[in-house]
């Protein structure tokens, strides 16, 4: 591979075309009712395209098992109703449509035991709205068919339940002068941190929206990174071909609790729910034709050992998109991305890998450098398409921001070793 400068861009024709405003903002109001689907490492268009049933009114009246033990109400609908996300119960319960042995309960947390009588009624979908905001975003590409921007770590593609404002898509909106967009809501899984709900309480979860003005392809809340948009209608059908032939350049880069057995690899194991937590993705060995799981391949390479083995700086190359790819294939291998808590990298972990390899008195500063971690350590380095109005390729790379090159930059000085074969990316 080259070596990669922090800025790289082949420059288009200057050959632009007047263009209106109100045209694009007609454009994203029509997008937003075609293309549902929010948040992850990198979705492509065909992970993205189905819509969830609504569950307005459906009601459950229900006795609890005599033989469950204690559960909070909220999971205890949640499991009762197939499909139904938990910020929807939740949702339900806080509006006064749930009753406990005949007593009206809103509070999510309520513990339910066997032979309690629950009677629950789903609530009525609220619309959604997002607000043109002046946040400032990294434009590292613009005209009047594509923007390409580099988003931070923390900010979430998509307004959702519990993210109302503060999104890209917002940013995205007062960028390009547009108003205030509604649309109906659409069952979800948020990307919400959640006080009241300690078991959503975590750096990133899969979620689903119907808010798409354009934005082909998604990076979860905590990645940071390259993202493109599409401004009119046939850079959108043209992008989303492109994502779904799999033409779309797309790098990654990572730090992980570890190094895997082999320094660089294909990893071709489907992808589907997690059974067991249905707010996380699993890797699921076998024939995806089940049903319950998706084909889902990543290429990676170690670039550099650090800190005596105890983490890697890895490059991932998709040749799918699927929900937290990156992240699934990277637990499957046994090297989670340093700070997801969701796929293992925790705190904890990190530090039983790092502390065996470095010399007992800098143990303090591994724990205050892992205390530091908010995110998952993962960035999209590199994003190149074929421009969809003028068929060149362009391209574009940022390196990572500065909480990622901070935790490399220590990591680092207390050791690395650079792979054979492997050439500089950072």
């Amino acid at each position: 591979m080259l070596a990669l400068n922090p800025t790289s861009i082949f420059v288009l024709p200057q050959n632009p075309k007047p263009f209106s405003f109100s045209r694009i903002s007609n454009f994203i109001t029509r997008a937003i009712s075609k293309f549902p689907g929010e948040s992850d490492s990198d979705d492509s268009p065909d992970e993205i395209t189905g819509r969830r049933s609504n569950y307005s009114g459906v009601k459950l009246e229900e006795t609890v098992d005599v033989n469950t033990g204690k559960l909070r109400l909220d999971s205890w609908v949640s499991s009762r109703i197939n499909g139904v996300s938990r910020a929807r119960v939740q949702s339900s319960i806080r509006s006064g449509l749930v009753s406990v042995n005949g007593r009206v309960t809103d509070k999510v947390s309520h513990m339910v035991k066997g032979g309690d009588d629950v009677n629950c009624t789903i609530a009525d979908l609220k619309p959604l709205r997002a607000e043109p905001e002046d946040i400032p975003l990294d434009i590292v590409y613009e005209d009047e068919h594509v923007l390409v921007v580099n988003k931070p770590a923390h900010m979430v593609v998509h307004p959702a339940p519990g993210n109302a404002t503060g999104t890209l898509v917002s940013g995205i909106l007062h960028q390009c002068s547009l108003p205030t967009v509604s649309f109906p809501g659409e069952e979800v899984r948020s990307d919400v941190k959640d006080a009241s709900d300690d078991e959503l309480n975590m750096s990133s979860v899969m979620y689903e929206s119907s808010v798409r003005p354009g934005i082909v392809h998604r990076l979860d809340k905590g990645t940071s990174g390259l993202l493109v948009v599409a401004k009119n209608e046939l850079s959108l059908a043209d992008l989303a071909e492109q994502f779904k032939k799999h033409t779309i350049k797309r790098v990654y880069v990572s730090i992980t609790c570890g190094v895997p057995t082999s320094v660089s690899g294909r990893t071709d194991i489907p992808i589907g729910r997690d059974t067991n937590n249905r707010i996380r993705m699993a890797a699921i060995p076998g024939s995806p034709k089940s049903g319950k799981s998706r084909h889902a391949v990543s290429r990676y390479k170690v670039i550099e050992k650090l800190a005596g083995g105890g983490a890697a700086l890895v490059e991932w190359r998709l040749e799918t998109g699927r929900t937290h790819q990156i992240r699934v294939h990277a637990k499957y291998l046994g090297i989670p991305l340093m700070g997801d808590e969701v796929y293992g990298g925790t705190k904890n972990m990190a530090l039983s890998l790092l502390q065996p390899r470095t010399p007992p008195r800098i143990h303090g500063k591994l724990s205050e450098l892992v205390s530091r971690i908010e995110r998952p350590c993962l960035h999209a380095l590199t994003l190149g398409f074929r421009h969809p109005y003028t068929g060149e390729n362009i391209h574009f790379t940022r390196l990572p921001p500065p909480d990622f090159a901070e935790i490399l930059t220590e990591l680092r000085a207390i050791s690395t070793e650079k792979v054979k074969g492997a050439a500089d990316c950072l």
